[in-house]
């Protein structure tokens, strides 16, 4: 592992955005020997990094573009190391588990309706098989002994998992900056233009010079994309979630709505709406978010609500990841996404050591935008 220390304002990559999604892409180039500065927003920003539900999630994932899958399930698998790396390096303990995950039905419908979508889903072409079980209320069980009477069954994979994301984002960053990276926070993107073989960004403090420039800055990737000759089509989608007090560990499996932490409390999130206002929460979502949780899991009921919060997720237009390399203005490069924790091994390994080479590997090629002109034409 080469390490580097950048000098003045001149950077073999300039990273636009600080989140989970530019900072593991960030870290691997950095690794790798890269000259990198991460332009980031100020501290009060609206962060999916901030509001996500912090899994490493696959099942479900690749439904309308089998590919999806397997490159879900290739950074569920390279997950443990990313975990294992950033403790030696940082010291800091992301609390990384992967006991396999629960998506639980609480009718008769629900497991129908989610048996058939499996289905759907395995059967479709290209797919990487991964394994998905749909399992009775009794055999759920005896993973899950807390479960309620209302649920009738369920899936299950042993590929998902979660992590503590913020402590996720605290050993990236921590991380980058031991391998020589430069942090720019306050320092919002407002234009990119070629110039000297590479790009001058202008941001709110001044301007970046960098070889190459990669844009991980979720939402507004749709402004910034089409000043390098690219697209990114999203959108809106907000999600709200609740966190319980802490209460005794009862929930060793993630389920996809309900997570205990390594800290003691229980998340829940089982909501999605069509906006990109993230200021306060709709308490109707939320009585029925745990109204669900409850039946789920009666004992949820006794617990404390702590908090809660609404957040803006990073959505594509049709939910699938967009990494993309400009033709017009070489050098250019795109990495978004919904999941960025469960894809981020993937950026910080794979991702990173493309860009470092300065092209994107063909494997990655059905996650080009240009998918949309296609369907489009279609």
């Amino acid at each position: 592992m080469q390490r580097s220390q950048s000098t003045g304002r001149d950077y073999d990559v300039a990273v636009i955005g600080g989140g989970l999604v530019g900072i593991a892409v960030a870290w691997g180039l950095a690794r790798l020997g890269q000259r990198v500065a991460v332009l980031d927003e100020v501290d009060g920003a609206k962060r999916a990094s901030r509001g996500n539900f912090a899994l490493v999630w696959v099942q479900s994932k690749g439904l309308g573009m089998g590919e999806y899958a397997g490159w879900t399930v290739r950074s569920s698998n390279g997950w443990a190391g990313l975990a294992d790396e950033l403790g030696r390096e940082t010291g800091v303990d992301v609390h990384f588990e992967r006991p396999g995950g629960f998506h639980l039905a609480l009718s008769e419908r629900e497991l129908e309706m989610r048996a058939t979508s499996l289905k759907r889903l395995h059967n479709q072409p290209r797919m990487v098989g991964y394994e998905t079980t749909m399992l009775t209320h009794s055999e759920i069980k005896r993973m899950l002994p807390d479960i309620g009477p209302d649920v009738v069954g369920g899936s299950y994979c042993p590929l998902d998992g979660h992590v503590n994301s913020q402590k996720l984002l605290r050993a990236l960053h921590q991380g980058f900056a031991q391998l020589g990276g430069t942090y720019l926070p306050g320092s919002t993107a407002l234009h990119i233009a070629q110039a000297g073989g590479g790009f001058s960004i202008k941001t709110t403090d001044g301007a970046v010079a960098a070889g190459k420039v990669v844009l991980a800055a979720g939402n507004a990737n749709m402004a910034l994309a089409p000043q390098v000759g690219l697209s990114v089509p999203m959108l809106p989608e907000r999600g709200q979630i609740i966190v319980t007090e802490r209460t005794e560990r009862f929930l060793r499996h993630p389920v996809v709505t309900i997570r205990q932490t390594d800290e003691g409390t229980v998340m829940l999130g089982d909501s999605r709406e069509e906006t990109t206002d993230d200021r306060g929460a709709n308490p109707q979502i939320n009585s029925v978010m745990a109204a669900r949780a409850s039946r789920m899991f009666p004992r949820l009921a006794r617990l404390n609500v702590v908090r809660t919060w609404s957040a803006i997720r990073v959505m594509t237009a049709d939910g699938f990841p967009i990494y993309d390399q400009s033709v017009t203005h070489p050098g250019a490069f795109v990495v978004t996404c919904h999941s960025g924790v469960t894809l981020a091994a993937n950026h910080a390994y794979d991702m990173a050591g493309m860009i470092a080479r300065g092209a994107l590997d063909p494997d990655v090629a059905v996650f080009s935008a240009r998918r949309f002109d296609a369907n489009a034409g279609a």
